[in-house]
C-alpha cells in the first residue's frame, strides 16, 4: 500500500475499514471476475453498473430522466434525477452511506430488501466496482437542498463527503475516469454500442428519458430516447423494415404474485421468429422460464381458436411451436423481486413461478385479443398453417438431401478444394466468389490447412426464403456439406470441420452484397458458427505500390497515403487499384491475402443478438426506406464502393 493510500487511513478509516480496501483490492486483482473481461467489454459495463443504479431510481418511481455523457479523454458522466444517494451515517460503518456504497463491495440499497422492490444490474456488483477501477471518480449529491461532493482515486476517499453547495433539486451525478492499468486493451467507449443498450433501456422502460451525449468530437452527438409505448414501441421499430401481418402489436401488461409481466409481439410476412426476453432490464439471452411461459400459452390459444372456429381440421392436427412463431417479432419483459439465473453464461431465467405469471397474464390478453381482432387472429392461424406445410415440405426435402448425400459428410462436394489436415481446430476453409479467384486461392493455399470452396454467383437471400428453399439451393447445400455441422435445429458445432470458415469476396458492391448474403445464412442457419467467434472475412489489399520489383500492398485510402507520405520527395512509383481478387497471382494473394503471418482478417462477432436482426432484416428486406435510412446513416464507414 503506498504512503498516501496509508495517510488516507489515518485520516479517515479506523482498522474495521481494512477490509473495505481489502475487498476493492480483490476488485483490483481480478477485474475478470467482476466486469467479466478487461477488453472492450468490461470496459463498457462500467457505463452499465451506474446506469442501472439511475435505472433501479426509475423502477421505483423517482427518477425519469438520466443523461450520459462520453467526455473528451473517455470519461464518463452519468447524470439523473432521482432522490440522490442518502448521505447520512450508516450505523454499521460509520461513515456516510454514499461513501459506503461506493468503497464496499455489495453494499447498495438492493441488497438489504429494502431499498428496492426489484432491481436491475447485470451482476449486482455495483458503483463501488467502477470506483476500484477507476483513477478517479468523483460524485455529486442533490439532497435535502444541499449539493454533496467527494473524490475517490482507485477507490480510495481522497477527502470526506463536503457540501459544496445549495439545490432545488434532486438527483445523483458520477464521473469516472476508466484506470488505463486495468483496460490496458482499450480506454475508448464506443458510442453506438453505448446507444444501442441505453435505447433498448428506454424501450424497456416505457416513460423514462435516456440521452446520450459524445463530446470527443469537435462537434457533439446527443440522441434522446423516449418511448410512451415500451416494448409496444420496441416491436413497433423492429418491425420497421417488414410487412406486417397485423398493424397493431398485441400488448400485455400485468402482476401477478409480486411479478410484474409485460409482453409485446406483431408478426410479419418473414419467416425468422425473433424473441427477445428480459428480467428486470437484463437480457435473457439464454431464455427461461418466463419465455417458456409465453411460448407454451402462445401455441395453445392459437391452436384452441383455430379448432374453435374450424379453421384447422382433425386431420391436420396441431400446429407446433415452431410453427406459430414463424415470422414473429415478440418481447417478453417481466420484473421479478427475485431472479435465479442459470445456464453458462447466468443469462437464463430459474424461477418456476416466472412461467406460470408469464402463461396465465399472456394467454387470457392473447385469447381476448384473437376474440375481438377476428381478421388479425385468422391471419395468424393461416401464417402458423402455413408454416406447418413448410416444415413438412422442409422435413421431406432434408430426407431427400440426406439420402443424396448432401447433408453428410461422408460425400464432400467436387469443388472443394480440401486440406490435408483432420484438425478441424488448425483448419480453414476459404469461401471464395467465381471460379477465377478460386483457382488463384487453389494454387496459393497452403494445402496442409487451408481448404478452398469457389461459389458461383449470388447464393439465395435466406431472409426471403423458407427451408424446403433453401435446401434447394446448390450453393447453399454445397456450404452445408463443406462445412459438416449441418443446419438450423440440427445444427452441431462438434462436428465443424474448420474452426475458421474465411469469406474472400471482391472489393466492390457485388463482393460486399454477396458476402452479406453468406453472413445473413451463417447467421440464421448456423448461428453457434458466429458465436463461437468460426467466421471471418478476409481483408484482400486494395491497392499495391510499385517501385521497381518490390511491391507495397495497403488495404485503404488511410493507408495509402500515409504509405506514399513515408516516400522518399522524388520517389519513382505506380499505384495499382485491386479492383478484384482474379487480377492477383497466386504468389500475390498468398502474401496478402492468405498467409498467417501477414493477413489482415476481421472476426465476425456478435456484440448484441437484437441489433444483428435488425440489421440483416433492413440490408436483406423488402422495404426500400429503412435501407436507404440505414445506408445513409453509416455511410462514413463505407468507402470505395464501385457504384
Amino acid at each position: 500500500m503506498s504512503n498516501h493510500e496509508d495517510m488516507e487511513l489515518e485520516q479517515g478509516y479506523g482498522a474495521d475499514q481494512i477490509q473495505v480496501l481489502e475487498g476493492l483490492e480483490a476488485v483490483r486483482k481480478r477485474p475478470g471476475m467482476y466486469i467479466g473481461s478487461t477488453a472492450s467489454k468490461g470496459l463498457h459495463h462500467l457505463v452499465w453498473e451506474i446506469v442501472d443504479n439511475s435505472i433501479d431510481e426509475a423502477l421505483a418511481g423517482y427518477c425519469d430522466t438520466i443523461k450520459v455523457t462520453i467526455e473528451p479523454g473517455n470519461s464518463i458522466l452519468v447524470e439523473d434525477n432521482g432522490r440522490g444517494i442518502p448521505v447520512d451515517i450508516q450505523e454499521k460503518m460509520g461513515r456516510p452511506a454514499v461513501e459506503v456504497i461506493l468503497t464496499v463491495l455489495h453494499a447498495g440499497g438492493k441488497f438489504g430488501g429494502g431499498g428496492y422492490k426489484v432491481s436491475g444490474g447485470l451482476h449486482g456488483v455495483g458503483a463501488s466496482v467502477v470506483n476500484a477501477l477507476s483513477t478517479k471518480l468523483e460524485v455529486f449529491v442533490k439532497r435535502n437542498e444541499k449539493l454533496y461532493y467527494q473524490a475517490y482515486h482507485r477507490g480510495v476517499p481522497a477527502a470526506d463527503l463536503e457540501i459544496i453547495g445549495t439545490s432545488e433539486e434532486t438527483g445523483t451525478m458520477i464521473r469516472f475516469f476508466p484506470d488505463d492499468e486495468i483496460f490496458q486493451e482499450t480506454l475508448e467507449y464506443d458510442y453506438d454500442l453505448l446507444a444501442t443498450r441505453l435505447r433498448e433501456l428506454a424501450f424497456l422502460n416505457k416513460g423514462l428519458t435516456i440521452e446520450i451525449t459524445d463530446d470527443r468530437a469537435d462537434e457533439p452527438i446527443t440522441r434522446s430516447f423516449h418511448y410512451e409505448g415500451g416494448i409496444k414501441s420496441y416491436v413497433e421499430h423492429l418491425n420497421r423494415s417488414k410487412e406486417v401481418v397485423h398493424e397493431e402489436p398485441v400488448y400485455v401488461h400485468g402482476n401477478r404474485d409480486g411479478i410484474e409481466v409485460e409482453v409485446a409481439l406483431q408478426y410479419n410476412d418473414g419467416f425468422a421468429a425473433n424473441i427477445y426476453s428480459f428480467t428486470n432490464n437484463i437480457p435473457t439471452h439464454e431464455g427461461g422460464t418466463h419465455e417458456t411461459g409465453f411460448k407454451t400459452a402462445l401455441t395453445r390459444v392459437i391452436n384452441d381458436y383455430a379448432k374453435k372456429f374450424g379453421l384447422m381440421k382433425e386431420a391436420d392436427g396441431t400446429l407446433s411451436g415452431e410453427d406459430v412463431r414463424e415470422g414473429m417479432t415478440a418481447i417478453v419483459s417481466i420484473k421479478h423481486p427475485n431472479p435465479q439465473f442459470e445456464g453458462q453464461t447466468k443469462t437464463k431465467l430459474g424461477n418456476s413461478d416466472a412461467r406460470t405469471a408469464t402463461d396465465t397474464l399472456f394467454s387470457s390478453a392473447f385469447e381476448q385479443f384473437m376474440m375481438e381482432n377476428p381478421t388479425s387472429a385468422r391471419a395468424i392461424v393461416e401464417k402458423g398453417m402455413m408454416a406447418s406445410r413448410a416444415r413438412m415440405a422442409a422435413k421431406r426435402a432434408r430426407e431427400l438431401t440426406r439420402r443424396k448425400g448432401v447433408l453428410e459428410v461422408s460425400s464432400l462436394p467436387g469443388k472443394l478444394a480440401d486440406c490435408s489436415s483432420r484438425d478441424a481446430t488448425i483448419s480453414e476453409i476459404y469461401i471464395v466468389e467465381g471460379d477465377s479467384a478460386g483457382g488463384s486461392a487453389k494454387s496459393g493455399r497452403d494445402r496442409h490447412f487451408q481448404a478452398i470452396l469457389p461459389i458461383r454467383g449470388k447464393i439465395l437471400n435466406v431472409e426471403k426464403a423458407r427451408l424446403d428453399k433453401i435446401l434447394g439451393n446448390n450453393e447453399i447445400r454445397t456450404i452445408i456439406t463443406a462445412l459438416g455441422t449441418s443446419i438450423g435445429s440440427e445444427f452441431n458445432i462438434e462436428k465443424a470441420r474448420y474452426h475458421k470458415v474465411i469469406i474472400m469476396t471482391d472489393a466492390d458492391v457485388d463482393g460486399a452484397h454477396i458476402r452479406t448474403l453468406l453472413l445473413t445464412f451463417f447467421y440464421r442457419y448456423m448461428r453457434p458458427l458466429v458465436e463461437h467467434g468460426y467466421v471471418y472475412i478476409a481483408q484482400p489489399p486494395l491497392y499495391g505500390i510499385k517501385q521497381g520489383k518490390n511491391i507495397t500492398y495497403v488495404h485503404n485510402e488511410r493507408e495509402l497515403n500515409e504509405a506514399l507520405a513515408a516516400l522518399p520527395e522524388n520517389a519513382r512509383y505506380d499505384i495499382q487499384r485491386y479492383k478484384g481478387l482474379g487480377e492477383m497471382d497466386p504468389e500475390q494473394l498468398w502474401e496478402t491475402t492468405m498467409d498467417p503471418s501477414g493477413r489482415q482478417m476481421l472476426r465476425v462477432e456478435l456484440q448484441d443478438a437484437i441489433e444483428a436482426d435488425e440489421v440483416f432484416d433492413i440490408l436483406m428486406g423488402d422495404q426500400v426506406e429503412p435501407r436507404r435510412d440505414f445506408i445513409q446513416s453509416h455511410a462514413h464507414y463505407v468507402k470505395n464502393l464501385d457504384i
